[in-house]
């Protein structure tokens, strides 16, 4: 079978679409995985340390601003915080999965520089976005929690594709 691909005659067999369907889904389940690291680790340290990083706090307000500008009142409490838990797992899962993208030799470099890309951009991008940085810029700490937690599901994220690579 041939395929026009920005203007390439390509063939696609069904072999290659087979590889490729299974590349994408062990990308997916990797970032699926790093998403869900991410929000233990971050659920499970918000619990005992008051002082740590509420990215929950931010995704609620952006989420909050988000469903408001399109004339819906926005859910509050369990709901509000279920929503935005979902949402981060979601994107989280979608951006993380970008890691499998790329030679196997430098998956794990991938995995590290998605992952301090996305803690960095949470410090550096929230305020410009609009959204109070005080939960994520309180302190010192706070800022080097926040990128290492989004470093932590970076490299999470390249072990379990480099780990599902290996059962294919």
């Amino acid at each position: 079978m041939h395929q026009n691909l920005n203007g390439m005659d390509i063939d696609v067999s069904a072999g290659y679409k087979f590889i490729l369907i299974m590349k994408t889904i062990t990308n997916i389940a990797g970032g699926l995985a790093g998403a869900v690291a991410l929000n233990i680790l971050h659920e499970s340290v918000r619990r005992i340390d008051h002082k740590s990083p509420r990215i929950d706090l931010v995704g609620e307000e952006a989420l909050t601003k988000i469903i408001k500008s399109i004339g819906v009142e926005p859910p509050k409490g369990n709901k509000l915080y279920a929503a935005t838990l979902a949402g981060d797992v979601v994107s989280n899962a979608l951006y993380y999965s970008m890691i499998g993208v790329g030679k196997k030799n430098t998956l794990l470099l991938r995995g590290a520089a998605y992952g301090l890309a996305a803690g960095i951009g949470a410090l550096a991008l929230t305020k410009p976005m609009g959204l109070s940085d005080a939960p994520i810029t309180k302190t010192t700490e706070t800022k080097v929690l926040t990128v290492a937690w989004y470093l932590f599901g970076g490299l999470v994220t390249a072990f379990a594709i480099k780990s599902l690579q290996k059962k294919q």
